[in-house]
This record gives structure tokens, sequence and C-alpha cells, in this order.
């Protein structure tokens, strides 16, 4: 009889022993795919263990709140985390507790203005502020002190990459891993070519910012760059068209015509001599290496080709110039021309 007690109890303890372990260690997240659970600022345990079952990841919040216990899983951290499914309420627990997020990526190809950034960035953070605030952060030079720069030139920090990025991080925070990837980029060698041509690194993300706007064409960039740099040590106004068409923030205008060479502005080249205050786009690092490593030439004009095949003609002198821009006009207007026709029929 002893015996008999002895193993059946032997028996309840192996049968609650497995049923714990399953209730630990066992399919627990009941999703059929990976799913983000987001956590905010200032959730507490019993918020968290509320989400969890109204949003149908887990059905047992008793055994949740256990294990929660037993791994001294007290302080919730906001975040953005992936639950796989099929997770199991232990390493559910583990993942939550460690903080350990799934971030954002981020990529930047081309931003314009601190206004199209804040909107993006707004879509795609809980910065805890909204578009309004972020783009007060961006237009507040006290805010970007710490980040070695102002409201002009905040925008060559951004350099082209994907970013991965907390989804609940502050403005600052995002901010500070612009900064980050922007001085690993500028390198010591980088630094000593910039300081060759007479210009800081912040230069020459704004130069590069007006050859990103000019071609995609990789070998015209270069010589492009090399346009600018003339200009620039000439003492002769930049007359950058994409300036002109920055200071209308019509990004899709067309073509620039006699009036828009004329708005007031301080980035408007064909008014003033120098760099624009601050960039026009964020450069890609293409054409960031197309100023540093621009080839030394006489090129003081270039203007599209009239051939309209995607390629540039660059002439050292204006009466050359000047022939190769009355071609270019003639052929865009008989193009025009064409067209109204065509429409019209």
């Amino acid at each position: 009889m002893k015996k008999r007690l002895i193993l059946v109890s032997l028996v309840l303890l192996l049968l609650a022993g497995g049923y714990t372990a399953y209730k630990v260690f066992g399919s627990a997240v009941s999703t059929s795919k990976a799913k983000l659970l987001y956590i905010w600022e200032g959730d507490d345990l019993d918020k968290l263990t509320h989400r969890l079952t109204d949003s149908g990841f887990i059905s047992d919040d008793g055994w949740f709140r256990r294990i929660a216990g037993w791994r001294n899983f007290n302080k919730v951290k906001a975040g953005r985390y992936e639950l796989a499914p099929g997770m199991s309420l232990f390493d559910l627990v583990g993942l939550l507790r460690s903080g350990k997020q799934t971030p954002v990526k981020m990529t930047i190809v081309k931003e314009r203005t601190r206004e199209g950034l804040a909107a993006k960035m707004g879509r795609k953070f809980d910065t805890l502020v909204d578009s309004l605030q972020l783009i007060s952060f961006l237009n507040n030079n006290d805010s970007l002190r710490p980040f070695d720069t102002d409201t002009n030139t905040v925008m060559t920090l951004v350099m082209p990459y994907t970013y991965e990025i907390n989804w609940n991080s502050s403005t600052g925070k995002i901010m500070q891993q612009f900064h980050t990837a922007w001085k690993k980029f500028w390198t010591p060698e980088r630094k000593a070519k910039a300081d060759s041509l007479h210009l800081t690194p912040t230069e020459v993300s704004i130069l590069a910012s007006i050859v990103e706007e000019e071609t995609l064409r990789k070998n015209d960039k270069y010589k492009i760059a090399s346009v600018y740099l003339n200009r620039l040590r000439r003492d002769m106004k930049l007359e950058a068209d994409p300036t002109a068409k920055f200071v209308t923030r019509n990004f899709k205008l067309g073509r620039i015509m006699h009036s828009h060479l004329k708005l007031e502005s301080p980035y408007n080249t064909y008014l003033h001599k120098g760099l624009p205050p601050g960039p026009i786009c964020t450069p890609s690092v293409e054409s960031i290496e197309a100023v540093l490593d621009a080839p030394d030439t006489d090129y003081i004009f270039f203007v599209a080709s009239y051939q309209f095949d995607g390629s540039t003609i660059f002439t050292s002198n204006y009466t050359d110039h000047s022939k190769y821009v009355r071609l270019f006009h003639a052929e865009q207007n008989r193009r025009a021309d064409s067209i109204k026709k065509r429409q019209a029929r």
C-alpha cells in the first residue's frame, strides 16, 4: 500500500512537473506569423498583461504573471517587440525583460527639407511628439547645438543610409544616430581632401547637394563638381539652377524660368555669391565623393545636351556655352510644340 502511494505521488509529481514545463516552455504565443507588440512609456505589468491577452497574443495571463514573478520581470520597458508564433511564455518574458526591441528601419534616399524629414520621422517612430513638435526641434538652434549644427546645416548630418532605430526613440536620440553616422563617414582622409579644397565637411555636403540635383550620371557629377569649384575659386556666382528651384519649393518643377532666377533668397545662387547657407537636399555618398575627388579642369560652364540623351556638355568659355544653350532651348521648344500639336488633335 505504501509503495502504491509513493508510486501515485511520483506520477502526480511527474504530471505536475510536465504540466508546469509545458506551461513555461511550451508554445504560448498564438499567432500564425510574427507580429509586433508595442509597449508605451508608462505601461506597467498589468497594462502589458491586458494588452497581451486582449490582442490575442496569449490566452493564459495567470501563467504569464507567475513566470514574470519567477524571472523578476517587474520593470516594463517601452518599445517595439516582434513576437514569433509558438514562442513560449519563458522566452516571451525573457524578451520583454531584456528590452531587446525590433528596431525600425528608416532609409534616407533624398530629403530636401527639414519639414520633409520631420514628416518621415513622425510616420516611422513614436517619438512621443507629433510632426509639428519634430519640426520645432529641427528649427531650434538650441536643440541642434549638441550636434554641432544649426537650422541651416542640420540636413548635412542626414547621411543616405538605412538606419536601425528603436521605435520609441526621442528626436534627440535619432539625431544622435545621424550625427554618429556622419562623424564615422568623415574620416581623417576625407577631411584632408575637404581641407585641400578649402572647404569644411559641411560645405562639401552643401556643394554635393547641388551636384546631386544636377545629374544622376556618375561621370558627369565629377565634372559638374569641378565647374562649381572653379567658380568658387574665381569668386563667381555659382548660378546653379537647382538652388533657384529649391527656393520655389516646387520640386517637380520641370523648367527653370527667368522669373525663378530673380526670387530673393540666400539659397538663390543667381543672386548671391558663394555657397548657399545649407544643403538643398541630402546628397548621396557618390555626390560627396564627386566633390572630394573632382578632376582638375578649366570648365566654367555646362548645359544638358541638346540631343536630350542625358549627357552634359562642358565648356570653358561663354561663347561656346551660349551656343549650346541656344541649341538646347531650341530643341526643348521644338519638343514642347510637338506635344501641344499632338494634344490638339
